[in-house]
């Protein structure tokens, strides 16, 4: 097999029928330097800022048809993020209203942070909530009592 690096051999195991340039991607991915993940907000889905320095922000609404499509990609940079993650981590919750996936996707979103957290590293959740909207700041009540974790509970006037 030929290799992108002269005078080094590689191989590649393949399980089922490889995909034209799965080599090149993941050999790409493995020495790729992290991007932030911008995901502008539309009626139905939020804001969502990640950034490799630490400050993770989803706002708005999130009521996606396909909420697994929709946070997909945000799991994906989850997962790298989690792999070489910074010293402080700040999660930033300001949803105005969300569906029962999009329930699910957060909780799994915030559950994952949490095991760095578990790690030692410095983790700070804060939900925010408009005056007035006791569901969303019950909800987030809920997720830290469930996940045994200290979400700071922020009411914006």
């Amino acid at each position: 097999m030929d290799s992108l690096i002269p005078g080094h051999e590689t191989s590649v195991l393949c399980i089922g029928q490889p995909k034209p340039g799965l080599f090149v991607n993941v050999f790409l991915k493995m020495f790729a330097i992290m991007d932030n993940l911008l995901v502008e907000k539309t009626n139905k889905t939020p804001l969502v800022s990640f950034n490799t320095d630490g400050h993770i922000r989803i706002s708005g609404r999130s009521i996606p048809e396909d909420p697994l499509r929709f946070y997909e990609p945000l799991y994906i940079w989850i997962f790298e993020y989690i792999a070489n993650p910074q010293l402080n981590t700040i999660i930033d919750i300001e949803l105005e209203y969300f569906n029962s996936g999009s329930s699910k996707s957060i909780l799994y979103i915030l559950r994952e942070f949490l095991d760095l957290k578990n790690k030692g590293l410095n983790v700070t959740f804060n939900w925010f909530y408009e005056s007035g909207d006791d569901d969303i700041r019950e909800r987030g009540e809920y997720y830290s009592s469930i996940l045994e974790i200290d979400i700071n509970i922020i009411e914006r006037k």
